[in-house]
């Protein structure tokens, strides 16, 4: 089955790495090819028994097809639970069904052994857990890599080049709603003003989302000839780094067509990136807009 079963869409670069936003797990959620998904963050921890700290890994969501592979017992199925190599049963005196404790960030919890895994990862001194085992002990804790299993049949590459520009979407809208949401913030006096006069809601959410489609268009102006310059700077230095002559058809990737979507594709951003500010502007009271300052 086609799959990028264990395979991280985003490989950390840091010993650690920033949590992914959630738009990043709606995007895999969203994808017409996903099977099945999980992601996953590790923290040091200290458990009772072993000297020195021990790997957590805690999961959000079911890992079980993730290809561990099991040597006595089962995976856990939640909260509580958790699988260990033979070291930490070795070093702890405990079994499959007995309880070990667990330090995280100076919190204890206590999690039952529903299975022994085959891992050797970090000399065997890891343990792996449900994240919501440790809601208490590591409330802030978010998923820092995200593993994807896909449907049979569908197409790695294609997947995943899909993926990534919708990630990139969410990456530029998000920017657009933070600028946008500071600007509304900074000019909501002026609102007020403006619906004291009578100013509709509708006018409001028109007023907005028109601020961006100038810069957007500017953005998409300006920057397909930049990115097209720097992918024909690029490319062919990297061919030459191998000893290749790239031809042409590598690339002139694109067509005059796609470089009119893709400057197209700023405007539409920076007009979704505005509809929350944009609704929340026209929501806002007119006494509150005109008490701000």
């Amino acid at each position: 089955m086609t799959s990028l079963r264990r395979k991280p869409l985003a490989p950390a670069a840091s010993a650690d790495p920033p949590a992914l936003p959630p738009s990043v797990t709606a995007a895999i959620a969203a994808q017409p090819g996903t099977r099945a998904y999980y992601g996953s963050a590790s923290l040091d921890a200290a458990v009772s028994g072993t000297i020195g700290p021990v790997t957590l890994t805690a999961f959000d969501g079911d890992a079980s097809w993730g290809g561990f592979t099991m040597v006595g017992g089962r995976w856990f199925t939640g909260p509580g639970e958790a699988v260990v190599p033979s070291t930490i049963l070795t070093a702890t005196g405990t079994k499959v069904g007995d309880t070990i404790a667990i330090t995280v960030q100076g919190k204890p919890a206590v999690v039952r052994i529903a299975g022994e895994v085959f891992d050797t990862g970090n000399d065997g001194r890891r343990v792996f857990t449900d994240a919501a085992t440790l809601r208490t002990a590591a409330p802030g804790l978010k998923s820092t890599t995200e593993y994807v299993d896909l449907k049979p049949g569908t197409d790695t590459d294609a997947y995943v080049t899909a993926l990534l520009t919708v990630l990139l979407v969410c990456v530029a809208g998000l920017g657009v709603l933070g600028g946008v949401v500071l600007d509304t913030h900074e000019r909501v006096h002026d609102l007020g003003i403006h619906k004291a006069l009578g100013m509709t809601p509708r006018h409001t959410v028109t007023m907005v989302v028109a601020s961006v489609v100038l810069p957007g268009l500017a953005g998409g102006a300006l920057g397909v000839p930049l990115g097209l310059a720097v992918h024909h700077a690029v490319i062919p230095a990297m061919g030459r780094a191998a000893g290749l002559r790239l031809p042409d058809l590598v690339v002139e990737v694109y067509g005059a067509g796609d470089l009119v979507l893709l400057g197209l594709a700023g405007v539409a951003v920076a007009v979704l990136g505005s509809l929350l500010p944009a609704g929340w502007a026209a929501r806002v009271r007119t006494a509150t807009a005109l008490r701000a300052e």
